[in-house]
């Protein structure tokens, strides 16, 4: 990877890790719940998470979905263009493929469950795909899957609990703490109004292990077959720095995605395809619609 590109790389590994950690809400929400449970003082976790499982779209809806794929453009100041086209592929329980393509060159990252691997720009031979570090390999094992911490969180053995009640740009959010069966700590905010998750917190290993807290917002959420989904996702990665923006364009659900695509990029067992039916425009779901305000 070129050197300006370096800073991007390292914090979109967040991205890549953690872009289908996120919780993804329903408007809906709103009208289950309403302004009585935003204001009963007796809410607890366990009645948001049902509440807020049901808003997305209902736990049969989302154990329905077994791939999902993600298009669109990353915009970042720390990159060498400004909007750089990416495909996210993923498939349960917690499999990812990342590509961003800029300049004219690719950079993967692949991450088959257990192992991950990524290549730089100038790469694209099975020689040039590097392990991940202690650190990424740590944060990738930890990740919830493609529908977050939330759902099916007894199953997954999260455990959840309310912190409290914040003041998230200027919206009511409530404060919750996610402990996943590695150990790591998340928090999670959630509107109190539409229970959308508006930010997701997870501790990131620095560049030479230092521990930081790395920031996901979820904006302009969309509906994509009845499941509402951020289209825009800023990854902040420290105060002062300007977030990185996941714009996501088009999903797909479910289409079929051999366990190849998730191997070591160049390997004998990864075979680059082409795209996925129903990942051309043509055949792509692109309902949309805007949260509740």
């Amino acid at each position: 990877m070129l050197s300006s590109d370096l800073n991007f790389e390292s914090r979109a590994r967040f991205i890549v890790r953690n872009v289908a950690v996120g919780a993804f809400a329903v408007a809906g929400a709103a009208m289950v719940l309403g302004a009585g449970l935003a204001r009963a003082a007796s809410v607890t976790a366990e009645q948001i998470v049902a509440e807020n499982v049901t808003a997305r779209g209902g736990l049969e809806a989302w154990r329905k979905v077994q791939t999902m794929v993600w298009l669109g453009h990353v915009e970042s100041d720390h990159a060498p263009l400004p909007s750089m086209a990416f495909v996210l592929e993923q498939k349960r329980p917690n499999k990812t493929h990342f590509v961003i393509h800029a300049m004219q060159a690719t950079t993967q990252r692949a991450f088959d469950g257990a192992q991950g691997w990524r290549v730089g720009a100038s790469g694209g031979s099975g020689s040039d795909a590097q392990p991940y570090s202690i650190q990424e390999l740590r944060f990738a094992q930890a990740a919830p899957g493609l529908d977050g911490p939330l759902i099916d969180c007894v199953a997954k053995g999260n455990i959840v609990t309310l912190e409290g009640l914040d003041t998230i740009e200027g919206r009511k959010a409530y404060r919750l703490g996610v402990r996943l069966p590695s150990g790591e700590g998340d928090k999670l905010w959630v509107d109190a109004k539409t229970l959308l998750e508006m930010r997701y917190d997870r501790p990131s290993d620095g560049v030479i292990g230092q521990a930081r807290a790395v920031t996901l917002k979820y904006r302009d959420y969309k509906t994509f077959d009845g499941l509402l989904i951020p289209s825009v996702i800023e990854t902040v990665s420290g105060a002062g720095h300007t977030p990185d923006r996941m714009v996501i364009e088009r999903v797909v659900l479910n289409s079929p995605l051999d366990d190849s695509r998730f191997a070591k990029p160049g390997s004998a067992s990864h075979h680059r395809k082409p795209m996925p039916a129903g990942a051309t425009t043509g055949n792509l779901n692109r309902e949309t619609g805007s949260a509740p305000k």
